[in-house]
Protein backbone atom coordinates (compact mmCIF):
# COMPACT_ATOMS: atom_id res chain seq x y z
CA UNK A 1 0.00 0.00 0.00
CA UNK A 2 1.29 2.95 -1.56
CA UNK A 3 1.89 5.96 1.23
CA UNK A 4 0.03 9.76 0.60
CA UNK A 5 2.98 12.39 0.22
CA UNK A 6 2.30 14.65 3.41
CA UNK A 7 0.49 18.04 1.81
CA UNK A 8 3.10 20.80 2.76
CA UNK A 9 1.74 23.61 5.57
CA UNK A 10 1.85 26.85 4.08
CA UNK A 11 3.78 28.66 7.07
CA UNK A 12 2.21 31.77 6.19
CA UNK A 13 -1.57 30.25 6.77
CA UNK A 14 -1.65 30.64 10.43
CA UNK A 15 -0.67 34.76 9.92
CA UNK A 16 -3.79 35.28 7.86
CA UNK A 17 -5.99 33.73 10.01
CA UNK A 18 -5.08 35.55 12.76
CA UNK A 19 -5.24 38.33 10.89
CA UNK A 20 -8.46 38.03 9.81
CA UNK A 21 -9.56 37.13 12.91
CA UNK A 22 -8.09 40.33 14.13
CA UNK A 23 -10.12 42.52 11.37
CA UNK A 24 -13.34 40.50 12.62
CA UNK A 25 -12.95 41.87 16.18
CA UNK A 26 -12.13 45.78 15.36
CA UNK A 27 -15.15 45.07 12.77
CA UNK A 28 -17.80 44.31 15.31
CA UNK A 29 -16.22 46.79 17.79
CA UNK A 30 -16.32 49.36 15.85
CA UNK A 31 -19.80 48.54 14.48
CA UNK A 32 -21.78 46.75 17.06
CA UNK A 33 -20.12 47.00 20.90
CA UNK A 34 -19.21 50.99 20.49
CA UNK A 35 -22.40 52.07 19.18
CA UNK A 36 -24.22 50.17 21.62
CA UNK A 37 -22.22 51.15 24.62
CA UNK A 38 -22.16 55.16 23.38
CA UNK A 39 -26.27 54.12 23.29
CA UNK A 40 -26.14 53.16 26.62
CA UNK A 41 -24.83 56.20 27.67
CA UNK A 42 -26.62 58.88 25.11
CA UNK A 43 -29.59 56.96 27.28
CA UNK A 44 -28.66 57.09 30.56
CA UNK A 45 -27.45 60.16 30.59
CA UNK A 46 -30.63 61.70 29.17
CA UNK A 47 -32.80 59.76 31.93
CA UNK A 48 -30.65 61.33 34.02
CA UNK A 49 -30.91 64.63 33.01
CA UNK A 50 -34.91 64.00 32.59
CA UNK A 51 -37.05 64.00 36.52
CA UNK A 52 -38.78 66.22 37.75
CA UNK A 53 -36.18 67.77 40.39
CA UNK A 54 -36.42 71.01 41.58
CA UNK A 55 -32.97 71.81 40.89
CA UNK A 56 -32.86 71.86 37.14
CA UNK A 57 -29.12 72.78 37.58
CA UNK A 58 -27.85 70.14 39.49
CA UNK A 59 -29.85 67.28 37.14
CA UNK A 60 -28.40 69.06 34.12
CA UNK A 61 -25.02 69.00 35.98
CA UNK A 62 -25.23 65.16 36.84
CA UNK A 63 -25.69 64.21 33.07
CA UNK A 64 -22.89 65.72 31.35
CA UNK A 65 -20.77 64.58 34.03
CA UNK A 66 -22.80 60.82 33.75
CA UNK A 67 -21.85 61.14 30.01
CA UNK A 68 -18.18 62.58 30.05
CA UNK A 69 -16.87 60.62 32.54
CA UNK A 70 -17.71 57.37 30.66
CA UNK A 71 -16.21 58.58 27.07
CA UNK A 72 -13.08 59.80 29.11
CA UNK A 73 -12.82 56.55 30.93
CA UNK A 74 -13.10 54.34 27.57
CA UNK A 75 -10.36 57.04 26.20
CA UNK A 76 -8.22 57.39 29.14
CA UNK A 77 -8.16 54.06 30.99
CA UNK A 78 -6.64 50.58 29.62
CA UNK A 79 -9.17 48.32 31.17
CA UNK A 80 -12.02 49.28 28.79
CA UNK A 81 -13.48 45.79 29.66
CA UNK A 82 -13.67 46.91 33.22
CA UNK A 83 -15.29 50.27 31.91
CA UNK A 84 -17.73 48.60 29.92
CA UNK A 85 -18.95 46.43 32.56
CA UNK A 86 -19.51 49.55 35.03
CA UNK A 87 -21.08 51.01 32.28
CA UNK A 88 -23.95 48.39 31.61
CA UNK A 89 -24.12 47.83 35.27
CA UNK A 90 -25.05 51.32 35.49
CA UNK A 91 -27.45 51.31 32.61
CA UNK A 92 -29.73 48.29 34.15
CA UNK A 93 -29.90 49.89 37.39
CA UNK A 94 -31.28 53.01 35.22
CA UNK A 95 -33.35 51.21 33.04
CA UNK A 96 -35.08 49.40 36.09
CA UNK A 97 -35.54 52.53 37.51
CA UNK A 98 -36.98 53.86 34.16
CA UNK A 99 -39.42 50.48 34.56
CA UNK A 100 -40.64 51.03 38.04
CA UNK A 101 -42.27 54.69 37.23
CA UNK A 102 -45.78 54.73 37.45
CA UNK A 103 -48.29 57.07 35.64
CA UNK A 104 -50.44 59.51 37.96
CA UNK A 105 -53.76 61.71 38.32
CA UNK A 106 -52.87 62.85 42.05
CA UNK A 107 -49.83 65.39 40.97
CA UNK A 108 -49.92 69.32 42.00
CA UNK A 109 -50.86 70.07 37.71
CA UNK A 110 -50.25 72.92 36.02
CA UNK A 111 -53.69 74.73 36.18
CA UNK A 112 -54.46 74.24 31.94
CA UNK A 113 -54.08 70.45 32.63
CA UNK A 114 -55.28 70.28 35.93
CA UNK A 115 -58.52 68.98 35.37
CA UNK A 116 -58.88 66.33 33.05
CA UNK A 117 -63.26 65.41 30.96
CA UNK A 118 -64.98 62.72 31.36
CA UNK A 119 -68.18 61.45 29.73
CA UNK A 120 -71.10 59.48 30.36
CA UNK A 121 -73.00 57.51 27.31
CA UNK A 122 -76.70 57.32 27.36
CA UNK A 123 -77.54 55.36 23.51
CA UNK A 124 -77.11 59.05 21.11
CA UNK A 125 -76.58 61.48 24.11
CA UNK A 126 -73.19 61.74 25.06
CA UNK A 127 -72.77 64.04 28.20
CA UNK A 128 -69.42 65.86 28.65
CA UNK A 129 -68.02 66.98 32.14
CA UNK A 130 -64.88 69.74 32.51
CA UNK A 131 -65.55 71.43 29.03
CA UNK A 132 -62.49 73.57 29.29
CA UNK A 133 -63.77 77.39 28.35
CA UNK A 134 -60.97 79.36 30.00
CA UNK A 135 -61.22 83.58 29.63
CA UNK A 136 -57.68 84.80 28.52
CA UNK A 137 -56.40 88.11 28.78
CA UNK A 138 -52.80 87.01 28.05
CA UNK A 139 -50.75 83.92 27.16
CA UNK A 140 -50.38 83.37 31.29
CA UNK A 141 -52.84 85.58 32.75
CA UNK A 142 -56.32 83.37 32.39
CA UNK A 143 -59.57 82.93 34.66
CA UNK A 144 -60.19 79.11 34.55
CA UNK A 145 -63.58 77.76 34.01
CA UNK A 146 -65.55 74.95 32.70
CA UNK A 147 -69.14 73.75 31.85
CA UNK A 148 -70.88 70.28 31.15
CA UNK A 149 -73.22 69.92 27.67
CA UNK A 150 -74.58 67.13 26.49
CA UNK A 151 -73.91 66.33 22.69
CA UNK A 152 -76.30 64.39 20.04
CA UNK A 153 -74.07 61.68 18.15
CA UNK A 154 -77.17 62.15 15.49
CA UNK A 155 -76.35 65.77 14.90
CA UNK A 156 -72.78 65.14 14.59
CA UNK A 157 -71.58 66.13 11.09
CA UNK A 158 -67.85 67.33 10.55
CA UNK A 159 -64.45 66.74 11.73
CA UNK A 160 -61.65 69.80 10.77
CA UNK A 161 -57.77 69.23 11.56
CA UNK A 162 -56.02 71.84 13.85
CA UNK A 163 -52.25 72.13 13.45
CA UNK A 164 -50.20 74.87 15.21
CA UNK A 165 -46.68 76.22 14.93
CA UNK A 166 -44.84 77.53 17.62
CA UNK A 167 -41.80 78.56 15.70
CA UNK A 168 -40.14 78.61 12.57
CA UNK A 169 -39.11 74.98 12.50
CA UNK A 170 -41.85 73.96 9.83
CA UNK A 171 -41.05 69.77 11.13
CA UNK A 172 -42.76 70.65 14.64
CA UNK A 173 -46.66 71.70 15.31
CA UNK A 174 -49.30 70.59 17.60
CA UNK A 175 -51.96 68.93 16.24
CA UNK A 176 -55.94 69.06 17.14
CA UNK A 177 -59.24 68.00 15.91
CA UNK A 178 -62.51 69.66 16.07
CA UNK A 179 -66.27 68.07 15.84
CA UNK A 180 -68.63 70.18 13.95
CA UNK A 181 -72.56 69.57 15.26
CA UNK A 182 -75.63 70.35 13.31
CA UNK A 183 -76.50 73.21 15.88
CA UNK A 184 -73.15 74.69 15.06
CA UNK A 185 -71.32 73.99 17.98
CA UNK A 186 -67.76 72.55 18.05
CA UNK A 187 -66.41 70.92 20.33
CA UNK A 188 -62.21 71.01 20.68
CA UNK A 189 -59.33 67.61 21.00
CA UNK A 190 -56.05 68.57 22.03
CA UNK A 191 -53.79 66.02 23.55
CA UNK A 192 -51.07 67.43 25.60
CA UNK A 193 -48.69 66.14 27.97
CA UNK A 194 -49.70 66.95 31.54
CA UNK A 195 -47.08 69.24 33.54
CA UNK A 196 -46.72 69.72 37.24
CA UNK A 197 -47.25 73.55 38.08
CA UNK A 198 -44.47 75.22 36.89
CA UNK A 199 -43.20 72.79 34.98
CA UNK A 200 -42.08 73.40 31.21
CA UNK A 201 -42.13 71.26 28.72
CA UNK A 202 -38.78 69.32 27.52
CA UNK A 203 -39.59 67.27 24.50
CA UNK A 204 -36.34 64.58 26.37
CA UNK A 205 -38.66 64.81 29.56
CA UNK A 206 -40.89 63.12 27.09
CA UNK A 207 -38.82 60.44 26.32
CA UNK A 208 -38.43 59.33 30.08
CA UNK A 209 -41.88 59.34 31.71
CA UNK A 210 -41.58 62.51 32.71
CA UNK A 211 -45.54 63.91 32.30
CA UNK A 212 -48.94 61.83 32.10
CA UNK A 213 -50.97 62.32 28.77
CA UNK A 214 -54.22 64.38 29.09
CA UNK A 215 -57.42 64.34 26.36
CA UNK A 216 -58.62 68.50 27.00
CA UNK A 217 -62.23 68.47 25.42
CA UNK A 218 -62.28 72.29 25.43
CA UNK A 219 -64.71 75.28 23.69
CA UNK A 220 -62.59 76.59 20.23
CA UNK A 221 -62.64 80.26 21.73
CA UNK A 222 -60.47 78.99 24.54
CA UNK A 223 -58.14 76.21 22.84
CA UNK A 224 -58.15 77.66 19.55
CA UNK A 225 -58.15 81.78 20.27
CA UNK A 226 -55.45 81.25 23.35
CA UNK A 227 -53.03 80.00 20.39
CA UNK A 228 -53.77 82.46 17.62
CA UNK A 229 -54.22 86.06 19.98
CA UNK A 230 -52.04 85.29 22.57
CA UNK A 231 -49.49 82.54 22.13
CA UNK A 232 -48.84 84.31 18.62
CA UNK A 233 -48.91 80.67 17.17
CA UNK A 234 -49.70 80.40 13.23
CA UNK A 235 -52.62 78.12 13.02
CA UNK A 236 -54.30 76.15 10.12
CA UNK A 237 -57.70 74.46 10.29
CA UNK A 238 -58.41 72.58 7.72
CA UNK A 239 -61.42 70.73 7.23
CA UNK A 240 -61.67 66.64 6.26
CA UNK A 241 -63.93 64.58 4.20
CA UNK A 242 -65.31 62.12 6.32
CA UNK A 243 -68.82 61.41 6.41
CA UNK A 244 -71.06 61.71 9.64
CA UNK A 245 -70.99 58.31 10.56
CA UNK A 246 -67.03 57.96 10.53
CA UNK A 247 -66.85 61.03 12.93
CA UNK A 248 -69.18 59.67 14.68
CA UNK A 249 -67.42 56.63 15.32
CA UNK A 250 -63.85 58.59 15.58
CA UNK A 251 -65.77 60.85 18.43
CA UNK A 252 -67.22 57.73 20.15
CA UNK A 253 -63.39 56.39 20.53
CA UNK A 254 -62.21 59.73 21.28
CA UNK A 255 -65.01 59.69 24.55
CA UNK A 256 -63.43 56.11 25.40
CA UNK A 257 -59.87 57.27 25.34
CA UNK A 258 -60.88 60.11 27.70
CA UNK A 259 -62.66 57.72 30.44
CA UNK A 260 -60.08 55.37 29.89
CA UNK A 261 -57.49 57.93 30.81
CA UNK A 262 -59.90 59.22 34.02
CA UNK A 263 -59.69 55.56 35.40
CA UNK A 264 -56.09 54.60 34.28
CA UNK A 265 -53.78 57.34 33.84
CA UNK A 266 -50.95 57.08 30.77
CA UNK A 267 -47.56 58.49 30.41
CA UNK A 268 -47.16 60.84 27.83
CA UNK A 269 -44.36 60.45 25.09
CA UNK A 270 -42.58 62.54 23.11
CA UNK A 271 -42.17 59.95 20.06
CA UNK A 272 -44.74 56.82 20.17
CA UNK A 273 -47.56 58.92 22.33
CA UNK A 274 -47.96 62.61 21.61
CA UNK A 275 -50.76 65.01 20.09
CA UNK A 276 -50.13 63.52 16.49
CA UNK A 277 -49.61 59.93 16.76
CA UNK A 278 -52.56 59.39 19.80
CA UNK A 279 -55.13 60.99 17.10
CA UNK A 280 -53.17 58.91 14.13
CA UNK A 281 -54.30 55.62 16.20
CA UNK A 282 -58.08 56.74 16.53
CA UNK A 283 -57.77 57.97 12.91
CA UNK A 284 -57.17 54.86 12.01
CA UNK A 285 -60.52 53.52 12.87
CA UNK A 286 -62.25 55.37 9.92
CA UNK A 287 -59.12 56.00 7.06
CA UNK A 288 -58.35 53.12 4.69
CA UNK A 289 -54.82 51.24 5.77
CA UNK A 290 -52.23 53.64 4.67
CA UNK A 291 -48.28 52.19 5.52
CA UNK A 292 -46.31 54.08 8.08
CA UNK A 293 -45.43 57.90 6.82
CA UNK A 294 -42.90 59.47 8.50
CA UNK A 295 -44.82 62.87 8.19
CA UNK A 296 -46.67 61.34 11.56
CA UNK A 297 -43.36 61.79 13.49
CA UNK A 298 -42.12 65.33 11.73
CA UNK A 299 -45.74 66.07 12.34
CA UNK A 300 -45.51 69.88 10.97
CA UNK A 301 -45.70 68.47 7.77
CA UNK A 302 -49.24 66.46 8.77
CA UNK A 303 -51.27 69.03 6.69
CA UNK A 304 -49.31 67.75 3.61
CA UNK A 305 -49.90 64.38 4.13
CA UNK A 306 -53.65 64.85 4.91
CA UNK A 307 -53.18 66.87 1.60
CA UNK A 308 -51.71 63.95 -0.43
CA UNK A 309 -53.81 61.28 1.02
CA UNK A 310 -56.92 63.53 -0.44
CA UNK A 311 -58.28 63.90 3.42
CA UNK A 312 -59.06 67.43 3.17
CA UNK A 313 -61.46 69.10 1.97
CA UNK A 314 -60.41 71.23 -0.90
CA UNK A 315 -59.94 71.27 -4.92
CA UNK A 316 -57.34 74.19 -4.56
CA UNK A 317 -53.56 73.12 -4.70
CA UNK A 318 -51.76 72.67 -1.16
CA UNK A 319 -49.93 76.16 -0.86
CA UNK A 320 -53.82 77.26 -1.84
CA UNK A 321 -55.40 75.36 0.71
CA UNK A 322 -52.62 76.49 3.22
CA UNK A 323 -53.51 80.13 2.57
CA UNK A 324 -56.91 79.58 2.48
CA UNK A 325 -57.14 77.70 6.01
CA UNK A 326 -54.30 80.16 7.49
CA UNK A 327 -56.83 81.27 10.19
CA UNK A 328 -55.19 83.93 12.19
CA UNK A 329 -55.62 86.12 9.28
CA UNK A 330 -59.36 86.08 10.02
CA UNK A 331 -59.18 86.73 14.04
CA UNK A 332 -56.62 89.82 14.01
CA UNK A 333 -57.36 92.24 16.61
CA UNK A 334 -58.15 89.35 19.27
CA UNK A 335 -62.02 89.35 18.80
CA UNK A 336 -64.05 88.64 21.98
CA UNK A 337 -66.97 87.42 19.98
CA UNK A 338 -69.43 84.23 20.19
CA UNK A 339 -69.05 83.87 16.51
CA UNK A 340 -65.29 82.87 17.02
CA UNK A 341 -66.28 79.85 15.57
CA UNK A 342 -68.06 80.52 12.32
CA UNK A 343 -64.93 83.59 11.86
CA UNK A 344 -62.16 80.68 11.40
CA UNK A 345 -64.23 79.06 9.00
CA UNK A 346 -63.86 80.74 5.42
CA UNK A 347 -65.44 77.81 3.39
CA UNK A 348 -68.73 78.14 5.63
CA UNK A 349 -69.17 81.51 3.45
CA UNK A 350 -68.89 79.60 0.19
CA UNK A 351 -71.86 77.39 0.92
Amino acid sequence: MDNEPNTPIDPGEPKRLNGAMKVLRIALAVLVIAPALLGMIIWSAMAIYSPSVSCQPLRTILAWAFGLGFLTAFVCLKNRRRTAICLIAVFALTLLWWLTLTPRNDRDWDPQVAVPPNAVINGDLITVSNIRNFEHRSATDYTPRYYEKTYDLSKIQTLDFIICYWGDNRNTAHSMLSFGFADGEYLCLSVEARRNRGEEYSGIGGLFRKYELIYILADERDMIRMRTNFRQERVYLYPLISPPKNVRTLFLDIIKRVNELKAAPEFYNTITNNCTTTLATSGRKILPPNPFDIRLLLNGRADRMAYDNGWINTKDSFEATRKRHFINQYVKGEPNTKNFSQLIRPHLSDQ
